[in-house]
């Protein structure tokens, strides 16, 4: 069983691993269970409660998938790093807008051009579940943090 610390220091860790990486790839299932994959920016953050935040659109195709199919994965590389995560949770939209000014950064302007002012703006919200990471540097062996 993993203790709250443990996990702390897991979620530490994963956030270390994917720091400098500024988008990941987002794999949702729509209606006919086929997988769909878009790049999305995270500029490489992550919670201490392993929660990851994107804006998108709420009226999109992928708000639509995971509406009807909570359950995501978000992959992260970083080839020259030999580093490599694969993120597994579930995923809700937020239109919170106080919860949209604190997760906003003035380069999401290029994919919100009025900003938080759009009028379909969102949040989407990653709850993981469980993370496998290889570090090249170290090992090629999974690591796991659930």
């Amino acid at each position: 069983m993993t203790t709250s610390t443990d996990r702390d220091q897991q979620i530490q860790k994963l956030r270390e691993l994917i720091a400098d990486i500024d988008s990941g790839m987002l794999t949702t299932v729509d209606d006919d269970g086929s997988l769909h994959s878009c790049p999305m920016s995270t500029n490489g953050e992550i919670n201490s409660d392993g929660i990851l935040w994107f804006f998108i659109y709420g009226s999109s195709h992928k708000a639509t998938e995971i509406e009807h199919n909570q359950q995501v994965n978000v992959s992260f590389v970083s080839p020259d790093r030999q580093r490599y995560i694969s993120v597994s949770g579930t995923a809700q939209l937020v239109k919170d807008h106080n919860k949209m000014q604190e997760q906003w950064k003035p380069e999401l302007q290029t994919w919100f051009p009025k900003g938080l002012d759009e009028p379909d703006i969102a949040l989407l919200k990653v709850t993981m579940d469980k993370a496998d990471y290889w570090d090249g540097r170290t090992s090629f062996k999974p690591q796991t943090i659930s």
